[in-house]
């Protein structure tokens, strides 16, 4: 019995919106990219790309545990000799609190193109409004 691969243009791509109130990071992470990726169909191939569209809201109310929000460090480099820069999870929430998220994702999907593509299909909002209400994005309890 040969194994079946959805057509790619028969693939239906539907939009989930997550509300991240109270929610703590890593495992809030962890369903998103499970519905970035299409893990959560029974059509799920690693090599293509049949994940949904995924709309997070409220993402400046995202909780970490213990004392992440002073321990837990994001780094990144200018290119210049001497320029590894750092910022704590606080710093980081004040100043975009989308990227925490953003980040965290980022870190859960493939590091190739199918990962680059299935990103940016993640809507992160840090408010509790968003623009993509005409999609009418089904509420997903996680």
């Amino acid at each position: 019995m040969k194994t079946y691969l959805a057509p790619v243009n028969e693939i239906e791509k539907k939009w989930y919106e997550v509300d991240a109130e109270g929610k703590v990071l890593g495992r809030l992470a962890v369903e998103i990219a499970n519905y970035l990726r299409g893990k959560n169909k029974p059509t799920f191939s690693p090599f293509i790309d049949n994940g949904d569209f995924v709309v997070v809201k409220n993402a400046d109310k995202i909780q970490l545990t213990g004392k992440k929000w002073d321990d837990k460090m994001y780094y990144r480099h200018t290119g210049y000799m001497g320029g590894l820069k750092e910022t704590t999870a606080k710093e980081l929430l004040v100043k975009e609190p989308t990227d925490l998220i953003r980040f965290a994702v980022k870190g859960m999907l493939p590091k190739n193109k199918i990962g680059r593509a299935q990103l940016k299909k993640l809507k992160i909002y840090a408010g509790a409004e968003h623009p993509h209400e005409a999609q009418q994005p089904t509420k997903l309890d996680i």
